[in-house]
Formats: structure tokens, sequence, C-alpha cells
């Protein structure tokens, strides 16, 4: 189920599926709101012309984001299945689960105290419950997020989004599993996090345009995403569904 359009869509549109991961894992292996606060400095997610990014070597290309590697981490990319286009990044360490997503953004004004207001204002139309808290890279969002089971049975699961605004980008990452509530899984999901490198380019985009995502060893979809195709994902989280 989508979890942060304002409009309904049909499952069948608007549901994510994963890539097969078979070979990526291998790879991997083997290698009541309060006014905003600034992250802390000298950390990241980075921007890759930053001085203090890490070196991409050894990493992970997923196009606007570099990811690190992590020996026993599993990395699943999100497909949109009417375009087939990527859409996110499921980066999965133990018993935790991170999306992650990359939009383009005002050059002199970030996204994320706006975006943190119409996800909230989202789950609680769905029923969900949200708390806006302070987090080690500024405001983040504790969410019960509501799903339904295959059986028709419905529920809620916890969620932590985390939202970080950069030069003329805003990166997005919406934590599940253990490192929502478990403090040592927190802190290490919290640690993948803000190694991620984003590389925006340079052309001109429209703010809360989704920037383009790719399977790893796969050119980018030479198609470029919609004018408001960003706008729809900064809405959603991971798809709910309970599989027994």
């Amino acid at each position: 189920m989508s979890l942060f359009s304002r409009k309904k869509q049909r499952p069948e549109d608007s549901e994510a599926t994963d890539v097969e991961a078979t070979d990526v894992e291998a790879e991997v292996a083997e290698d009541g709101t309060e006014p905003a606060e600034a992250p802390p400095t000298g950390r990241g997610p980075w921007d890759v012309d930053d001085d203090d990014a890490p070196d991409l070597a050894g990493r992970v290309d997923l196009g606007a984001v570099v990811v690190p590697a992590r020996p026993g981490m599993q990395l699943r990319m999100e497909l949109d299945k009417k375009t087939r286009r990527v859409i996110a990044a499921n980066i999965t360490l133990g018993a935790t689960s991170l999306q992650v997503q990359a939009f383009a953004a005002p050059r002199t004004a970030g996204l994320w105290d706006e975006i943190r207001t119409e996800i909230a204002e989202s789950i609680r139309e769905q029923e969900g419950t949200v708390d806006d808290v302070p987090g080690p890279f500024g405001r983040e969002l504790i969410a019960k997020l509501p799903f339904r089971s295959r059986d028709g049975r419905t529920g809620t699961r916890p969620a932590r989004f985390l939202g970080v605004d950069g030069p003329r980008w805003f990166v997005r990452g919406v934590v599940t599993g253990a490192g929502v509530a478990d403090e040592a899984a927190a802190a290490d999901i919290e640690a993948y996090f803000a190694d991620v490198v984003v590389v925006r380019g340079s052309e001109a985009r429209p703010p809360r345009e989704l920037l383009a995502l790719h399977v790893p060893g796969k050119a980018e979809s030479a198609i470029a995403p919609a004018p408001d195709a960003g706008l729809e994902m900064l809405r959603r989280g991971p798809e709910i569904t309970e599989v027994r």
C-alpha cells in the first residue's frame, strides 16, 4: 500500500517491486513540532564534491547515491511497476532496513522542514501516528505506519524518517526494523546513512524531482523522470505488506 499519496491509486500502478539482488549481495559480501535544528557538522550524508567526502573506491554506485559496501549487507532496488524506473534503494543490515532516496532541491533553501510536515500529515490521514523529535541529523519523525496483511488484517509498524538538506539536493532515509528502537542497531544504521555520498549532477532540475538511481553495474535509464515524479516519492515510505 502507498502510505504517502494524497490521491488514491490502484496498487498495481503504485507499488514498487525489487530488482533481483543476488549479484549485488555477493559483491557486497565480498568486499508537536518544534523549530528545526541544523544537523551536526563534520558528518554526512556527503556531497560528492565536498572536500571531506569519503573516497568512492570500493563503494556501490547506484547513480544519484553511492553507498558503503558492508560484509553481509543486502541491497535491493525498488522499481515502479508501471514505468519500470528505479525509485529507491533498500539496504538491510542485520535486522534493520534503510530506504534511501535523493531529490533535487532549491539552491537557497532546504526541503526537509516542509516535507517532514507533509509526511506527518499524510501518516495521520491514514490513521497512523507520528512524533517530530530531535535526532542525530536534526529533526526526524518517529512513526507507526498502518499496514494490511494479505489475509486482510490491519496493524502498524514502527519507522523513522530521516532527512538531510545538502547543496541543491535533499536525501531521505526511512528506517524500519531493529534500528527504530534498539540503541545499538540505531547507531549502526545512522552511521551507515551518514556515510552515503550524493551525486546530484550539475543539470538544472525542478525542486523535489527524484534523482536518477540505477542498478549497480547498469547505466541509468535514458528516459528522464517526469517533472513531478519526485513529489509522489517524497510522500511515500516503504511499502508495508505483511508476508507470512
